[in-house]
């Protein structure tokens, strides 16, 4: 027995049209990033699923995500090591919390230290 589809959503967001005008628009906005005097960050410390390695991740950034790898870009120079940042959250390679707590305000961001 088939399967029912009762939405577009059901398809994955594929969606064929037999309109030989049809033009897609991508109606996808830029997140606008607060300033940092309105960001709320998190710095964790997390060893998990990293071989028992450490990494300083910090999590709550709100923002696209041009200033999202900014950010991680300098936290990364700052600290010497690699990192990523993905889904809202920089991973920076290492224990540098109290260092990248002390950057972030000093460029106006409130952290919140979390966990041990």
């Amino acid at each position: 027995m088939a399967k029912k589809i009762n939405s577009l959503d059901a398809l994955g967001g594929f969606v064929f049209s037999t309109n030989k005008d049809f033009e897609l628009h991508n109606n996808e906005e830029q997140q606008e990033t607060p300033s940092p005097s309105q960001q709320k960050l998190e710095a964790h410390l997390d060893k998990k699923n990293r071989g028992g390695k450490v990494a300083t991740v910090i999590k709550g950034f709100v923002g696209n995500d041009e200033d999202l790898k900014a950010l991680s870009k300098q936290l990364k120079t700052l600290c010497g090591v690699g990192g990523s940042a993905k889904d809202n959250e920089i991973i920076i390679q290492g224990n540098f919390r109290d260092k990248i707590m002390d950057f972030l305000v000093k460029e106006g961001y409130k952290v919140k230290r979390v966990g041990g």
